[in-house]
Order: structure tokens, then C-alpha cells, then sequence
């Protein structure tokens, strides 16, 4: 072979040769590559399923919006984790670090529910409120009802103090009323003892008559003290003597100092006449009066009948007593409900009921046991009976006596029953209840009677207030009062 044609053929086998080993070495190398890439796609395959535990590929694209922003050092399951942490521990603070999300939802849960189911039990007023009740939705309606509550404090606060500002009034107002009550009760008590002087004056002086037999009388009973029996009996003698001596200062008074200047008289306004008879039809029991629509006299209303130029009896029986049965501007007509046949109703007689007034309105107090029936034994509902009466008739009553109270009716003080024994207490176990009572009743009864006497009061039995208002006829009928 020539020598250009071998280094020809050797230059091709050497080049066969290279791409032969080029191509052994790209085929070994692209399977080592797929190898490897089939390993790296087996390990993306595997790193892409656990990526889908934790999030969906919508969510790994929106994991910022999802999350937030991305924080240096931290991954996003971390970031989310101190997230919940944060969330959790407003409910729950104080979690272990190393517990699990589950664990310390669960734990959250639970105690939400707890705590709702505490609130619903507590706060009844907190409608719809159930184990599935939010947290925020307990937290709405706890605010709500404090909002509540703080108005109606507020609310009750500005009531509070108006109240206040008008019991200061009130007070301001009793004061300065028993300021004038005070001074007005020193200057009748100056003008009572002016008078009551006068009067020790008058009895001193009279007393001075009778002296030498009060003396004589003292002498007696020291000579006879030696001796129970006799000084008992001169003692009962004495007494009756005295009681002759002031029988006698009385007389004295009645005949020569009280018409010169009588003493003060503390009833004189139930002795005060209404009106008068104008007319008398004596075949029809009827009479006129000078009473009318003018006056406020009204149908059913009756006035005792006393004789005319004569002072209205202390007893304040009449003689005769009348129930009006037609009323005119001027004058009315009346029947003639009891009379005296010796002392019959005549023209000019006055008329009088202690409870009606043509200008005032009459202010009574009613206390004690009343006999209305005349059976002698006390009436259940008297006091209640007369109390109806008087506001019928236009009268005003009272549970207490004041300075404004015109009249006490005042009956038998109420008997008090023997204390109950244990045994009767257990067999009546009101028994006790109705001892107390009674004693309360009791202890009212006298409070009313020494306010009465203490503010000169006028005080009436049943039978001169009954006699006083024209009605003591009327009173044994059913329905009277």
C-alpha cells in the first residue's frame, strides 16, 4: 500500500475509534443522567406528596395571602404555628411550647365551652347563648349587657339623686314647718300659762276658804294613824270630804268664776250648729232646712235636732234627729227620722253633723272596740264601718294623730288575751301571732289617746259621735253603715 494511502486509512480508524468512545461515553453518561433523574423525580415525586399534607397547589401559590409575610429564619408552617399560638393564648395563655396544634385547639375548645356553658348558667338574661356559642358572640352579648346595666345604673343614679335633692326639700320644708309648729306651740304654751296662773290665783283664793277644814281634816288623820283599820277609815272620810271640797270649788267655779271667764274649752268646735229648721209639717213628719245644693248637702245625709236658744248638750243627744231626702240651691227637705213627742221639732231649732262641714273637710282618727249592734259584745268590722261612714259623709281619716286632726273617736281599749303557753302555741301556732297583735293594738290605742289629750283633740265615744252626726237610730239597721 502506498504510504499516502496508509496514513489516510489510520487518520479514519483513529477518528472511528474517538467517535466510538465518544458515543460509549455520551451513552454512559446519559444514563447515569436518567438514572439521576429519575431518582431526583422520584425524590420531587415524594417531596411533592408531603407538600401536599401540608398545603393544596392553590394554596402553595397563595401562601403569602394564606400566611403572611414571610419572616427571616422562620419557615411557613412556622410562622403559622406562632400564629395560632398567639390566637390561642388570648383564650388559653400559658400552653407548653412542645404540645400540638391539636392538643391545644382541642384544650381551647374545651374550655370555651365550659366557660359558655358557665355563662348560660349564670347569666340566664343572655339569650340564645349554647355550647355552640362562639367566644366573640358570649364576648358581644356580656358587653351588651353591661352597656345595659351601665344605663340603667346611670339611670338609677340620676333618679338616686333627684330623690335626694327632693327628701333634702322635704326635709328643709319639716323643719321650717316645725320651726313655726315649735314656736307657735311656746306661744299657746305662754298663753296657757297665763291663763293656768289666773286660774291657780282663782283656786288659791277660793282654797283659802276651806283651809281651816282641810287642816282639821290632816289633824284627824295624824291622830288616827296609830291605827290601821281607823286610819283607813279616816282616810276614806277624808277623801270623801275632799271630794265634797272640790264639789264645792266647783260649784264655785261653775257659779261665779267661769261666767266672768269660763276655761278653755277643748271640744267647743263639736258644739257649733250647721243650720236650722225653717219649716215643720208635722202630719207628714217632714221638715225645711236651711241647708241646699249652695251648702253641698246631698241626699241621705241626717243632723240631730237641737232646741233652738239652747247650747248643744255635751252628750250631744238631740231631740229629734233628721235624713234629708230632697236638696234645692237654698234650702232642703228632710224626714223626720226620731222625735221626742214631748219636745217636738219646732221652726229655728238648729241642726248639727259632726261630720259634714260646708267649708272644710273634717279630719278624724277612729280606735278601740265598738259595740254598733248594742248586744254588748264588740263589732269585728265597726272600725272599719265608721271609717266609711266618715269618708261617706265626706270626712277625711287618719292612722295617727297630728295638730291637723279635728276629732278622736275612740272606743273600749282592746282586751289583751292571757299569754299563750307553749302548748297552746303549738296547737294554734297563730296564737302568739294574734297575742302580739292584740298588744300592738293596744299600745296604738293609748299612743292615739295621750296625742289626743296632749294636742286637746276632742275625744268621742260611739255614742256621741253617733249622737253628734244624727244618726244613732239608724246605726241598729242592717246596712246602716
Amino acid at each position: 500500500m502506498p504510504i499516502g494511502k496508509k496514513s489516510a486509512a489510520d487518520s479514519t480508524l483513529y477518528a472511528l475509534i474517538a467517535f466510538v468512545a465518544l458515543f460509549i461515553i455520551a451513552a454512559t453518561a446519559g444514563v447515569i443522567y436518567y438514572l439521576k433523574f429519575e431518582e431526583q423525580r422520584g425524590l420531587a415525586d415524594t417531596a411533592q406528596k408531603r407538600l401536599g399534607e401540608f398545603a393544596s397547589p392553590a394554596e402553595v401559590q397563595k401562601i403569602g395571602a394564606l400566611v403572611g409575610a414571610e419572616q427571616s429564619g422562620k419557615s411557613r408552617l412556622k410562622v403559622t404555628l406562632d400564629y395560632l399560638d398567639q390566637t390561642l393564648s388570648l383564650i388559653v395563655p400559658g400552653f407548653p411550647g412542645d404540645t400540638s396544634a391539636e392538643v391545644k385547639v382541642n384544650e381551647a375548645t374545651r374550655k370555651v365551652k365550659e366557660m359558655v356553658a358557665g355563662i348560660d348558667k349564670q347569666y340566664s338574661e343572655l339569650n340564645d347563648v349554647d355550647a355552640n356559642t362562639t367566644l366573640l358572640q358570649v364576648t358581644e352579648k356580656l358587653t351588651a349587657a353591661l352597656q345595659s346595666a351601665s344605663a340603667a345604673e346611670k339611670d338609677a343614679r340620676g333618679q338616686l339623686a333627684e330623690l335626694q335633692n327632693k327628701f333634702d326639700d322635704a326635709t328643709k320644708a319639716s323643719m321650717e314647718k316645725e320651726q313655726a309648729l315649735l314656736a307657735e306651740k311656746d306661744k299657746f304654751q305662754q298663753q296657757f300659762e297665763k291663763v293656768r296662773a289666773g286660774y291657780d290665783e282663782l283656786k288659791a283664793l277660793l282654797e283659802k276658804k276651806t283651809d281651816e277644814q282641810v287642816k282639821d281634816l290632816y289633824g284627824k288623820l295624824d291622830q288616827e294613824r296609830t291605827g290601821r283599820e281607823e286610819t283607813n277609815k279616816q282616810l276614806l272620810k277624808s277623801q270623801a270630804e275632799l271630794q265634797i271640797a272640790q264639789e264645792r270649788i266647783q260649784k264655785i267655779l261653775k257659779e261665779s268664776v267661769w261666767p266672768i271667764q269660763p276655761p278653755p274649752d277643748t271640744e267647743v268646735k263639736a258644739f257649733e250648729p250647721d243650720g236650722k229648721v225653717i219649716l215643720v209639717d208635722d202630719q207628714a213628719k217632714t221638715v225645711q232646712i236651711s241647708l241646699g245644693s249652695n251648702d253641698h248637702i246631698y241626699r241621705g245625709l241626717t243632723f240631730a235636732v237641737y232646741d233652738r236658744g239652747q247650747p248643744i248638750p255635751r252628750d250631744g243627744k238631740g231631740k229629734a234627729e233628721i235624713e234629708v231626702y230632697d236638696v234645692g240651691e237654698s234650702f232642703s227637705a228632710a224626714r223626720i227620722i226620731s222625735s221626742d213627742k214631748k219636745n217636738p221639732v219646732v221652726a229655728d231649732d238648729i241642726i248639727a253633723n259632726l261630720i259634714w262641714s260646708s267649708t272644710k273637710v273634717n279630719t278624724f282618727v277612729v280606735a278601740g272596740d265598738f259595740d254598733l249592734t248594742g248586744n254588748g259584745v264588740p263589732n269585728d268590722e265597726a272600725v272599719a264601718k265608721i271609717r266609711r261612714l266618715v269618708e261617706k259623709w265626706g270626712g277625711k281619716v287618719a292612722d295617727s294623730v297630728t295638730v291637723n286632726t279635728d276629732y278622736v273617736i275612740l272606743g273600749t281599749p282592746p282586751e289583751v288575751p292571757t299569754k299563750p303557753t307553749m302548748q297552746e302555741t303549738e296547737k294554734y301556732p297563730n296564737a302568739m301571732e294574734k297575742y302580739e297583735r292584740t298588744l300592738q293594738q293596744v299600745a296604738k290605742y293609748k299612743d292615739i289617746q295621750s296625742q289626743a289629750q296632749a294636742l286637746s283633740i276632742p275625744i268621742l265615744n260611739a255614742d256621741r259621735f253617733l249622737y253628734f252626726i244624727g244618726y244613732k237610730t239608724q246605726a241598729g239597721n242592717p246596712g246602716a253603715f
